[in-house]
C-alpha cells in the first residue's frame, strides 16, 4: 500500500509539472527592452490595433493610454528623469569646482595677507635681509649691554659719569622697540617706515656716544699733560728761572 501511495504522488507531481510552461509575452519582453537599453520604438508596442483598429486587445490595453507609446519614457532619454539627475549633478559639480577654485584663490589671497601683516615673517623679509639686519646687528647682539671700548681710565669714568648707564638704557630701549616692531602684526610698510626710524634714532644715538667718548678722552687727556707738567715743573732745579718766569720777564721789559 505504501509503495502504491508513493508512486501515485510521483505520478501526480510529474503531470502537474508538464502542466507548466514559459510565458513570452512580446509586450512585457519590449518594455523591458525599452526601460533599459533599447530604443523607444512605438511599432514594437503590442497588441497592435489590428485592421482598421478593431483589435479589441488594443483598445482595452491602450484606449485609456493613447498618447503613451508616442512618448519617450525612458529614464535615460534625452528628457527622461535620470538624464536630468545626470545633467544636473554634472552642473552642480562645475559649480562646486567653480566655487572650489574662488575659494582657493580667496585662501591664498588670505594666507598671502596673513603672512605679509604676521610679525612671524618679518624675518625673512628681502629688505630686512638686504639692509636692516645688518644695520641693525648691534642693537640686537648687544641689546641692554653694549660693550665698551677704550683705556681703562675711560672706561671708569664712563661708568663713574653715568654716561654708560645712560647710553645702556637707551641702546635697550631702542632694541625692545625694534623687537616689538617685529613681532607686531603691522603692514609691510608700516613695518618699513618703523624700521627707518627707529635706525634714524640708532644712528643718533651712536653718534651722541661717540661724541661723548672723544670728550671724556680728550678730557683724560689734558689731565695727564696737566700732571706730566707739574711733574716736570717740581723736578727743575732752584736756581733757574723756569720758563713762564722768562716769558714773565721779557714782557715787563717791553713795557717799559
Amino acid at each position: 500500500m505504501k509503495h502504491f501511495m508513493l508512486l501515485f504522488f510521483c505520478c501526480l507531481s510529474i503531470s502537474l509539472s508538464y502542466a507548466q510552461r514559459v510565458i513570452k509575452d512580446a509586450a512585457i519582453a519590449h518594455q523591458q527592452q525599452r526601460m533599459v537599453f533599447s530604443q523607444w520604438d512605438a511599432d514594437k508596442f503590442t497588441p497592435k490595433p489590428g485592421f482598421l483598429g478593431l483589435n479589441p486587445l488594443y483598445w482595452i490595453t491602450w484606449g485609456l493610454h493613447p498618447d503613451y507609446p508616442k512618448t519617450d519614457r525612458r529614464p535615460l532619454s534625452a528628457s527622461g528623469p535620470q538624464s536630468q539627475r545626470i545633467a544636473l549633478a554634472m552642473v552642480m559639480q562645475q559649480a562646486d569646482q567653480a566655487h572650489f577654485k574662488q575659494s582657493d584663490t580667496l585662501s591664498a589671497s588670505a594666507i598671502y595677507a596673513a603672512a605679509a601683516y604676521s610679525g612671524l615673517s618679518s624675518g625673512v623679509d628681502p629688505l630686512w635681509q638686504l639692509y636692516y639686519a645688518d644695520q641693525f646687528s648691534p642693537l640686537i647682539s648687544f641689546a641692554g649691554n653694549p660693550p665698551l671700548s677704550g683705556s681703562p681710565q675711560e672706561i671708569a669714568q664712563l661708568r663713574s659719569s653715568g654716561l654708560y648707564q645712560w647710553y645702556a638704557a637707551e641702546h635697550a630701549s631702542l632694541a625692545q622697540r625694534l623687537q616689538i616692531c617685529r613681532t607686531t602684526s603691522l603692514e609691510r610698510g608700516a613695518r618699513l617706515i618703523g624700521y627707518h626710524r627707529l635706525l634714524g634714532e640708532y644712528r643718533k644715538l651712536e653718534a651722541d656716544w661717540e661724541g661723548r667718548r672723544q670728550t671724556i678722552g680728550r678730557h683724560l687727556n689734558l689731565q695727564r699733560a696737566s700732571k706730566r707738567i707739574k711733574i716736570f715743573e717740581g723736578r727743575a732745579p732752584s736756581g733757574k728761572k723756569t720758563d713762564i718766569e722768562i716769558a714773565d720777564e721779557i714782557l715787563k721789559k717791553s713795557k717799559l
